[in-house]
């Protein structure tokens, strides 16, 4: 390690401030000074001869050989994860931490119930939960910051040979109604009367917006005949206008438990029409699986999977190996940094006990 013209301390550096935009808010992250940052950088580039930042604008730039770096600093960083990770796993469960990843509704609605259940089970193991689009969810996989997620939209074609995903549940999407409307007073209505309704809808480029319409249009409702009349950022927004009489929607079943327990919205069928989409379970096979994302895989994935508002869509595979660390540090995927979709939720970390 000497002879390395970097250490792990530097490449944290050099994360931090491509991820902040400035040395300034880097050191702040880091919790050391701005002074400490700057000197670590510098003796960065000295070490490799070559310069890491373009120094001319507000905002701190990489160069070439910076972006080169980072690529596979992370890579390296993330190594160093796994590795503190596995010898945690020694412990049989008895620590650690699981990282388990999300799209928006199963991640708002779905997986802390999920997660509530594990930590019975395993209370000294940290849960992390974070829930983003299905893209960037996907992408911190490939890229082993998270174990394993849970997703009701489509992988992106770049990773889809890289990733294994398996069909996980299928998640049907409701009608809703206020409670006062005239059709909440019927059992089923027809297809037709959905073209006389107002919809509540999410954003049009959300990625949730877009799988929905997907789904509605493979079940054969015509998008652009449906009277969009507001559009809003979330489901919880979308289900309280619904609530205060403003439309209709189309949201998921696990979305609205809650609500038809306690007669605040109409569930409305529609004669001969059931929507439903699949929610599928990503991960790295590359990636070391702890011991925390095979109990969670085994124990609770089925026990939810079966619930009455979820039909199982296949089984979850078991894994017959241990996956082992991989030494290939050839150029690792990139993550990307897509714009967040509407109604993104904070990450939420659960301690150990």
């Amino acid at each position: 390690m000497a002879d390395l013209p970097f250490t792990l301390d530097q490449l944290r550096i050099l994360r931090a401030i491509a991820a902040e935009g400035s040395f300034k808010r880097a050191a702040d992250s880091l919790y050391v000074s701005q002074p400490a940052v700057s000197l670590q950088v510098q003796n960065l580039e000295r070490q490799l001869d070559v310069p890491l930042f373009d120094r001319g604008g507000r905002r701190a730039q990489l160069t070439e050989a910076g972006h080169l770096l980072l690529s596979y600093g992370e890579r390296i960083l993330s190594l160093c994860q796994e590795t503190c990770r596995a010898i945690e796993d020694l412990q049989n469960l008895q620590g650690g931490t699981l990282i388990i990843g999300a799209s928006q509704t199963t991640g708002t609605y779905l997986l802390p119930r999920m997660i509530g259940l594990f930590r019975q089970r395993y209370p000294d193991v940290a849960v992390q939960l974070h829930v983003h689009s299905t893209r960037r969810t996907s992408w911190s996989v490939a890229n082993g910051q998270v174990d394993m997620a849970i997703i009701g939209g489509e992988v992106p074609a770049e990773l889809q040979d890289s990733l294994q995903i398996v069909p996980y549940a299928e998640d049907e999407l409701a009608l809703i109604l206020p409670t006062s409307h005239p059709l909440a007073q019927v059992d089923k209505i027809q297809r037709d009367d959905l073209y006389k309704l107002q919809f509540i809808a999410l954003d049009s480029q959300s990625t949730i917006r877009k799988v929905i319409d997907q789904v509605l249009t493979r079940s054969g409702i015509e998008m652009r005949r449906l009277k969009i009349e507001m559009e809003l950022n979330s489901i919880e927004a979308i289900k309280n206008a619904v609530q205060s009489g403003l439309g209709a929607a189309f949201v998921s079943v696990t979305a609205i438990e809650r609500e038809l327990q306690m007669g605040t919205l109409h569930r409305t069928r529609i004669d001969s029409v059931v929507i439903k989409r699949v929610l599928s379970v990503i991960s790295n096979p590359n990636r070391y699986r702890s011991k925390a994302a095979e109990a969670f895989s085994q124990e609770i994935l089925p026990l939810f999977a079966n619930q009455a508002n979820l039909t199982p869509a296949t089984a979850i595979p078991t894994p017959t190996s241990e996956q082992s660390l991989t030494d290939d540090l050839s150029p690792p995927l990139r993550a990307e940094a897509p714009a967040q979709a509407a109604s993104d939720v904070p990450s939420l970390t659960l301690p150990s006990s």
